[in-house]
């Protein structure tokens, strides 16, 4: 069986009561909200990524402030050649803040669209469970860094 993991870092950036997030376009060209970040390149510090990542998907440069938390998902797939295989994501969640640039849209990439969005508006988004995930890490701030998927107390 063959098997994938993929290390990416994302920031949770609030500000004024609202959240910058990222449209992604699946492959399907299916589209939600997301949170900006991405993929860690080899070498690549899990700061470093975030960092990078926003400024591509936003356009703004952000400053990481604090370690907000770990979010592991495990997902069976069939692999290319036709062979089960097992896919997991390890998502480092950061909280951020905007230092500079300019709020514009990633061309070429994987999202199509950056937003603020208010943080009341967020339950009547079509988004990724990370939107949920990072934001509960947020408000939370739990001491072991643990997302609502992986903490045994959520059961």
């Amino acid at each position: 069986m063959k098997q994938e993991l993929r290390v990416a870092a994302y920031a949770v950036i609030v500000r004024d009561h609202r959240i910058l997030l990222a449209r992604w376009v699946a492959r399907d060209g299916a589209k939600r909200w997301t949170l900006p970040g991405g993929g860690m390149e080899h070498g690549e510090e899990p700061v470093e990524t975030v960092v990078r990542e926003v400024e591509e998907e936003t356009g703004y440069a952000v400053e990481p402030t604090a370690l907000l938390g770990i979010d592991s998902i495990m997902r069976g797939w069939i692999a290319r050649i036709g062979a089960p295989g097992s896919f997991q994501g390890l998502g480092i969640v950061y909280e951020a803040r905007v230092t500079g640039g300019a709020l514009r849209h990633e061309t070429g990439g994987s999202t199509d669209l950056a937003a603020w969005h208010p943080l009341d508006s967020v339950p009547g988004l079509t988004r990724v469970e990370l939107v949920d995930v990072g934001l509960d890490l947020w408000r939370r701030r739990p001491p072991v860094g643990r997302s609502p998927r992986t903490d045994p107390a959520n059961g």
